[in-house]
């Protein structure tokens, strides 16, 4: 299975998308600092996961999510009650 998850960042509520093919790894990683990405806003929770059974798939929703603003603003209507 491949993920694209959506983590919310303690420190400054700010919200990071990516996708992994495990994800409780992905998400200790970037808890411990081991992304550069995300090392500076941690600790993190996750408050959403999509399950592909295709990378290609799953590659594309993060794109699509990372950069079409109507994507993700329709996720956050979704998933209000989930952030913080």
């Amino acid at each position: 299975m491949f993920y694209v998850y959506v983590l919310q960042s303690i420190h400054d509520n700010t919200l990071y998308i990516g996708s992994t093919n495990d994800l409780k790894r992905r998400l200790a990683e970037h808890n411990n600092g081991n992304s550069r990405a995300t090392k500076n806003r941690r600790p993190f929770t996750l408050c959403y996961y999509e399950a592909y059974s295709s990378e290609q798939d799953a590659r594309h929703r993060e794109h699509a999510l990372k950069h079409n603003g109507r994507v993700l603003t329709q996720l956050k209507r979704r998933i209000v009650a989930s952030l913080q």
